[in-house]
């Protein structure tokens, strides 16, 4: 009866999974399988395989001896005994592991086995080829471009339907938040809905990729990946003016640089032929580790470990593989040796930096001053040279008339030595104490030249002042002699095995024949049409920006522990797109015109049961908009935001105290006042150990991230209900609107359509007409209002009534934190 019952679940298992008729898929059905259930002890790593029995290679696996996989016949393969014995002394995998097979995973793998047991490779290690767009099903005929039809072929296989269009006003709000990060005005909404012509979206859509805000969007993310800061991270955490690179990628994505450039000109833009400043400046992507200072720390230890997050942040951004896991041993789950990653490592084994010291400005490094700096450079240089000019004829003079030859005929001074150190240092190596010293010997025989020693070290002063202010960028550059580079112990700096020389993992394609071993090779490695793991990691990233999750969901890992692509074809189909020229605005153009991407995000009890994450896309995606938009949005709306780009970081509203406690003291935050306030997200000061408070669900820059994660708690609510941002934003807004609307409905009306980019309904302006009335109550109180109206930097038009100005104010507060205004 058991055996039955056994039997009938295999066969329903079977049944419901579509393998009774489909063929077993290796790459899609069975590795996972031994993936996640064998390879820990039967895998890539040598060091923990057991009973000499390896199952992630084909000649391993099918070896004769001890028949463990017989081909074509699972009733004699060891393999398929052993993970049906009931004895648990045999069972594999064993009971302690807690790795129990399903029934319908031991039926794939004795029908894969009955099958001849055909092997294959992991789907991402082989090369996309672009597949025949499918033909299906559209009465209606929504498919606008081939996204949509290998969306529709497969819900038409799950026998669902796509959702209606979203209306103008939410398809508006939503692109423009996806393509620019902030909120479309009310004229700009007012525009689309008048345009009836068939191409007003798209109209839309192109001006959007044109605007400069585009950059700014695109930007975020990629810092992100980058590890992005101000500042250096760990106790001493000091600051770092990486800022210039920053501006970089919102230009580079602004120009469209095509991604393969990008690419390249991150990796290794300096070994380029003839590197110009903007490639150079691009290779400080790689300078954006951590740099730990603090006392006691080894400089060869350092060293290692920022050579170490250079080379797992390359393999995460571009080939989405987590290479990390072989610092130590050979993956378990991967093909990536030990020696793999070291070969990894050598690329980027050669920087002149020597892992000593702190400074978030260590050579190489590049100078990026504002004009107004240069300017104050070139004034203060010029100061300093013309005291030079004065003084140093006479401390010649001076050191002359000292000095004595002695009887073996070499020169003495009759000096005091400090003094004499001081003159024979010259005024631009000379420190504040040596000129305490000159002045206090000379200060009788030589009035006329101490006079000048108080004007040379205040011009010094001003000279250093003026180049320490200069933005210095930290950037690549590699050794004259190439530096040795071994396989380390366990990722231990002073243990030293087998000497490797840079190469690529041996599981991916080769490099070109007689390609150079240095970084440039790889980085044109990584960016080649032949790499198969680049464009689908690229496409997959740009996918998740737009609809919340990847095409695979583990955006950070495309190995055989990662998730396979919900939509295999269509990534295979992108990524072939994308590799044809790289353009990254065609293929985003692409995603958001797609009907797909223009959905109803109204789900039915029905799609919520079948699909809850959204992955089959039968409607439009609605998730959690990130704090930075939400910030950006909330500023943008009340006419708060400055318009500035770029230029170095500012430090806006943040409670008393949050950087004292984390540094011990040491740092003391100052915020800026004026406009700096209200700039964009992306140019908030970062600091790496505390990140800004007003951002939550953030990468913490410490090291890469490429997916953060989204949630919606108590405390996210807190800073968007309290956070000065905020009520500041919600007083300017009631403000604005105060002062170009007479009638309560108007004003909340104009209000209301600033944050969502739509006119309230007749049943929402009834409501929030209500709660008007309602605060009208509260803030009778003047004291009260004028309280609440104090709070931001921001001027108040001292003209409104306060009572009336925060009644407003606080439905506007309400306005920014409805469930739509956070929600895109």
């Amino acid at each position: 009866m058991t055996r039955l019952l056994l039997a009938l679940a295999v066969l329903l298992a079977f049944t419901e999974f579509g393998f009774s008729q489909e063929k077993v898929d290796f790459s899609r059905d069975v590795l996972p399988i031994l993936s996640n259930h064998c390879f820990q002890c039967h895998g890539p790593d040598e060091k923990a395989r057991k009973a000499e029995l390896r199952l992630d290679t084909k000649e391993a696996a099918l070896r004769k001896q001890g028949a463990v996989i017989v081909p074509g016949k699972s009733a004699e393969s060891e393999i398929i005994r052993r993970i049906e014995s009931a004895d648990a002394k045999e069972q594999m995998p064993p009971k302690k592991a807690n790795k129990n097979l399903k029934p319908e995973q031991i039926a794939i793998l004795k029908k894969w086995v009955d099958a001849g047991a055909p092997w294959g490779t992991h789907w991402s290690f082989t090369a996309p080829v672009r597949p025949p767009v499918p033909v299906s099903r559209d009465p209606k005929g929504i498919a606008k471009n081939a996204i949509d039809a290998f969306i529709l072929a497969r819900l038409e296989k799950e026998k669902l339907s796509p959702s209606a269009g979203a209306d103008k006003e939410r398809l508006i709000r939503r692109v423009t938040l996806d393509l620019t990060g902030l909120p479309p005005t009310p004229d700009e909404v007012d525009a689309f809905l008048k345009d009836t012509t068939p191409t007003a979206y798209e109209k839309v859509v192109d001006r959007l990729l044109a605007s400069p805000r585009f950059g700014e969007r695109m930007a975020w993310d990629w810092l992100d990946a980058a590890r992005y800061a101000d500042s250096n991270g760990y106790q001493g955490d000091g600051e770092r003016t990486m800022w210039p690179w920053r501006d970089w990628v919102v230009k580079a994505y602004n120009d469209n640089l095509p991604f393969d450039q990008f690419t390249v000109w991150q990796l290794a833009g300096d070994r380029l032929p003839t590197p110009t400043r903007e490639q150079l400046l691009a290779t400080a992507f790689n300078r954006n580790h951590m740099i730990n200072g603090e006392g006691g720390r080894i400089a060869e230890e350092n060293r290692i470990e920022y050579v170490f997050d250079q080379t797992e942040t390359t393999a995460t951004v571009w080939i989405g593989l987590t290479v990390g896991c072989a610092r130590c041993h050979d993956h378990k789950f991967d093909p990536i040796l030990q020696k793999d990653y070291y070969s990894l490592f050598a690329y980027f084994n050669q920087t002149p930096v020597n892992g000593g010291g702190g400074s978030g400005q260590t050579a190489p490094v590049m100078d990026f001053g504002t004009t107004a700096q240069e300017q104050k450079r070139k004034d203060a240089q010029a100061a300093f040279d013309e005291l030079v000019k004065r003084i140093v004829p006479i401390e010649k003079k001076l050191r002359d008339d000292a000095a004595i030859k002695d009887k073996d005929g070499n020169y003495a001074s009759t000096l005091p030595a400090l003094i004499e150190s001081a003159l024979r240092k010259g005024p631009n190596d000379r420190a504040d104490q040596n000129y305490d010293e000159l002045i206090k010997h000379f200060k009788e025989k030589e009035p006329e030249y101490v006079k000048l020693l108080p004007e040379m070290r205040k011009a010094k002063q001003f000279r250093d002042a003026a180049n320490t202010g200069v933005a210095k960028v930290m950037v690549m550059a590699d050794l004259p002699t190439p530096r040795e580079t071994f396989i380390l112990t366990r990722g231990d700096y002073s243990k030293k095995e087998g000497k490797v020389t840079p190469n690529t993992p041996v599981s991916l394609p080769a490099l070109p024949k007689g390609a150079p071993a240095n970084r440039l090779a790889l980085a044109q490695w990584i960016a080649s049409k032949e790499n198969p793991l680049t464009a689908r990691v690229a496409v997959n990233r740009l996918w998740q920006m737009f609809f919340g999750i990847g095409l695979v969901k583990t955006s950070e890992d495309f190995g055989v522990q990662g998730e396979r692509p919900s939509h295999p074809e269509l990534l295979d189909w992108l990524a072939v797109e994308f590799a044809e020229k790289w353009d990254t605005k065609h293929l985003i153009r692409l995603i958001v015109t797609s009907a797909t991407y223009r959905q109803s995000a109204k789900v039915t009890p029905e799609l919520l049961d079948r699909d809850p994450e959204n992955r089959l896309l039968a409607r439009g995606t609605r998730h959690r908009m990130p704090s930075w938009m939400i910030r950006d949005q909330s500023l943008a709306a009340s006419g708060l935001m400055t318009p500035t780009y770029g230029g170095p970081p500012v430090k806006t509203y943040q409670p008393p105290g949050i950087w004292e406690e984390a540094t011990f003291g040491n740092k003391k935050y100052a915020q800026d006042k004026g406009e700096a306030i209200y700039r964009r997200s992306l140019y908030v000061f970062w600091r790496r150990i505390i990140g800004p408070t007003v951002f939550f669900d953030v990468a913490n820059r410490q090291t890469c991230s490429v997916k953060t994660t989204t949630t919606n708690t108590p405390l996210h609510a807190l800073v968007t209900l309290n956070d000065t941002t905020y009520v500041e934003a919600a007083r300017a807004l009631a403000q604005l609107a105060t002062e170009k609307h007479a009638s309560d409905a108007d004003r909340l009306g104009f209000a209301f359509q600033r944050v969502v980019a739509r006119k309230p309904t007749e049943a929402e302006a009834k409501i929030l007409l209500g709660a008007l009335e309602k605060q009208r109550k509260v803030f009778a109180d003047k004291v009260a209002a004028l309280k609440l109206l104090k709070v931001g930097d921001s001027p108040r038009n001292e003209k409104l009534d306060a009572s009336e100005h925060a009644a407003l104010a606080s439905v506007c507060l309400m306005m920014l934190n409805l469930d739509e205004a956070l929600n895109k």
